[in-house]
């Protein structure tokens, strides 16, 4: 257009621009209502979009009202395709920000709400995200009438490049994703690698493996590694688990009578204690003749690795107390040394022998955890 601008022109001019900033105002006070609401829904993915459309419905009643505004006025050709690449734009920034943040929160929402998939993982929350940047990023790139088939084989090319350059950082990457699509680790399993690092898997990104050990300190250990090694899950196949506590008494003891009041204890114990798991049926299998003592192994049943040490804690020092009033004695390590010493015959220059008389044999016990005599 070559007409001037007139008086008319603006008005209509700002009255599309405060209507478009209007509705924003209204859109976005609208979505906080139905965001409260969506809160109280079990389903977290009607939360992501809500505070997903809060950002793009805004912008949107905001770039319309601009365009509006662009249309009215007697702009030239050029300047209003300028105004309109710039809108478009805009546009395109934020539904892409607005559908990457959607996209993510739904992948992170559903992954969270089903066992045995990748968790709190933020390796796929990341991945979904630079993909849903990358493709805004070439649609901007094409609306603004950049070719993207050159750029694209560029980047094909330069991919090897980096490639090379960051294989560590791949093998990092690709090492995560196979160890989440295997199932093999997820957060939340207590591990423990060959090399002696244990506990609870807290994240696993694209570089590294998060672990809080039972001392409340986080161990980092690359992808890679953590592929490579060996390493125990307590919490697969099920997170339920059985310990064995070793127990011994001595060879006075009647067997039956020690079965049953370890029995007693066990169901006590499994009963009281938090983390034990009543329904488990518990074992006692006598299995050495010691030195001083017959062993047998106790077998418990615990909810996850965690709950072993407490009812460890417990067992024992119930059935140390049960064992002491049903007059069962737990010997102490001791072991027999007979020392004996033969005849010794020593010649004289006369050519006579004498005979040294040979030492009564003396039998000591001597406890072996001190080494001291027992009296």
């Amino acid at each position: 257009m070559n007409r001037d601008v007139t008086v008319n022109d603006l008005i209509i001019a700002g009255i599309a621009v405060a209507a478009g900033l209007v509705a924003a105002f209204l859109s976005r006070m609208l979505l906080r209502w139905l965001a409260k609401h969506a809160k109280r829904t079990r389903w977290s993915g009607d939360d992501v979009v809500v505070d997903a459309l809060r950002t793009v419905v805004p912008w949107a009643a905001i770039a319309g009202g601009a365009a509006a505004a662009a249309a009215v006025l007697p702009l030239t050709r050029t300047v209003q395709n300028h105004v309109n690449q710039t809108i478009q734009v805009l546009l395109i920034f934020a539904v892409t920000v607005s559908a990457a943040r959607v996209i993510a929160g739904l992948v992170q929402s559903v992954t969270q709400s089903r066992s045995g998939v990748a968790g709190s993982a933020t390796i796929f929350v990341n991945i979904t995200r630079v993909l849903v940047m990358a493709i805004g990023f070439l649609v901007v790139l094409q609306t603004l009438g950049i070719s993207i088939a050159p750029l694209l084989t560029a980047l094909g090319v330069g991919g090897l490049a980096v490639a090379l350059a960051l294989q560590d950082t791949l093998a990092n990457l690709f090492a995560g994703i196979h160890i989440l699509a295997s199932k093999t680790v997820q957060p939340g399993d207590y591990i423990r690698l060959s090399s002696g690092e244990e506990g609870y898997v807290v994240d696993i990104n694209w570089r590294q493996t998060t672990v809080r050990q039972l001392s409340n300190n986080l161990v980092v250990i690359p992808n890679g590694e953590l592929a490579k090694t060996n390493m125990t899950n307590f919490t697969r196949p099920e997170q339920r688990l059985t310990i064995l506590v070793q127990v011994g008494v001595s060879y006075d003891s009647d067997l039956d009578h020690v079965e049953r009041v370890t029995t007693e204890v066990i169901a006590e114990t499994m009963t009281d204690v938090t983390g034990a798991l009543p329904d488990h049926e518990p074992a006692i299998r006598f299995h050495t003749f010691g030195d001083s003592r017959i062993g047998f192994t106790v077998i418990l049943g615990v909810g996850e690795f965690s709950d072993q040490y407490r009812i460890k804690h417990e067992f024992i020092k119930r059935l140390h107390r049960r064992y002491r009033e049903e007059g069962i004695r737990i010997p102490s390590p001791t072991r027999t040394v007979a020392l004996q010493q033969g005849s010794v015959v020593i010649p004289h220059q006369r050519g006579s022998e004498d005979v040294a008389p040979a030492p009564a044999v003396v039998d000591i016990d001597v406890d072996r955890s001190t080494g001291s005599p027992l009296r």
